[in-house]
């Protein structure tokens, strides 16, 4: 997929400008922020609103944190879109909500408003949420986690790495929907860490990289050198966790489970560094963002939820080559050829 772009330091910000065509270039403006321009995931992301908005002759502007958690840039960011008269803005909010207020800022000057990936807190202050159903991609890890344990489930002792302390909407909702798909009761469904399973060991945070990864599987054996699941927010505090595990010699006595299914997260699955993820889809996460904000610009109409869900669902996938009895997946020839990254 052919793109131009031009990239240019903006203080904490990474600013990326996608050419648009000259006839409609001042007409509509699109704003795309990003937790950060280094994973691929959210470079996949853009890559996606980039293509559109040039197919579809939207100015784009991508503006993106330091690292996963810079609630300040998403800030500035916003307020620069506010400033420069953007028709829309598509988000994936570190702090999903502390950002409201801006968010209604934005609002309030006529800009549309989309989450992407991460639903806001509440999910109704955006004026729309294309994302991943990310309680059904825990569920998915969940039950096959479980399944694949068998009898051994019922004493497993799981450790969960999770991205950030503010616990963001995505994070929790993986969280909660992986116990739910494993058999725990996971008491406040829109809290992490008030559960009261004994199998639960603990759990620690990662900013969604290897670096955290490690460090959080450390920490997590010191609590218990048994621990023999592993579920984490996305693959590359997955890889982080393998390489704490390897260390120590326990690289073959922990399941390890993800969310994200980036093609180098699917390679992991190919080589038994993890056991299963779920599969996403950011490229057309953002893609069919975009064209949502050119619909808005040219009539006013605002994007619907896909029917039963107070959503958009980008749908999602379970990914293995080690599939389970009663859940559904597809092996790692498939999740490559529809991967990202």
């Amino acid at each position: 997929m052919k793109k131009t772009v031009l990239s240019t330091a903006f203080g904490a910000l990474a600013l990326g400008v996608a050419f648009a065509s000259p006839s409609q270039a001042a007409d509509v403006s699109a704003c795309l922020i990003t937790k950060t321009d280094t994973n691929p995931f959210f470079v996949k992301m853009k890559e996606g609103a980039s293509a559109k908005a040039q197919e579809l002759g939207v100015t784009l502007k991508a503006y993106a944190g330091k690292v996963d958690g810079d609630h300040d840039s998403q800030v500035a960011a916003v307020e620069s879109c506010i400033a420069d008269g953007a028709k829309g803005i598509l988000i994936a909010a570190s702090d999903t909500k502390a950002i409201v207020d801006q968010v209604k800022k934005a609002q309030a000057a006529g800009i549309l408003v989309i989450a992407l990936d991460t639903p806001l807190d509440p999910a109704t202050a955006a004026d729309a949420t294309f994302a991943t159903d990310n309680l059904l991609a825990g569920k998915l890890i969940g039950q096959w986690a479980a399944a694949t344990m068998g009898e051994n489930a019922k004493t497993a002792k799981i450790g969960f790495l999770d991205l950030i302390p503010s616990q963001p909407t995505v994070d929790v909702l993986r969280d909660q929907g992986f116990m739910i798909g494993f058999g725990i009761d996971p008491k406040d469904p829109n809290k992490i860490g008030d559960e009261d399973d004994p199998r639960i060991v603990g759990h620690d945070v990662t900013n969604g990289n290897e670096e955290g990864g490690r460090t959080a599987m450390e920490n997590l054996l010191q609590k218990d050198p048994d621990i023999n699941v592993i579920h984490t927010i996305n693959e590359p505090a997955a890889v982080g966790a393998y390489q704490a595990l390897k260390a120590v010699g326990k690289e073959n006595d922990v399941l390890i489970v993800s969310v994200d299914g980036g093609c180098p997260g699917v390679k992991s699955v190919t080589e038994g560094v993890i056991g299963a993820t779920s599969q996403q889809y950011p490229l057309m996460m953002a893609a069919l963002g975009i064209e949502a904000i050119k619909k808005f610009a040219d009539t006013g109409e605002k994007p619907k939820p896909t029917e039963g869900k107070d959503f958009f669902d980008t749908g999602v996938a379970l990914v293995t080559d080690k599939p389970a009895a009663g859940v559904e997946s597809i092996d790692t020839k498939v999740g490559t050829e529809k991967c990202w990254g």
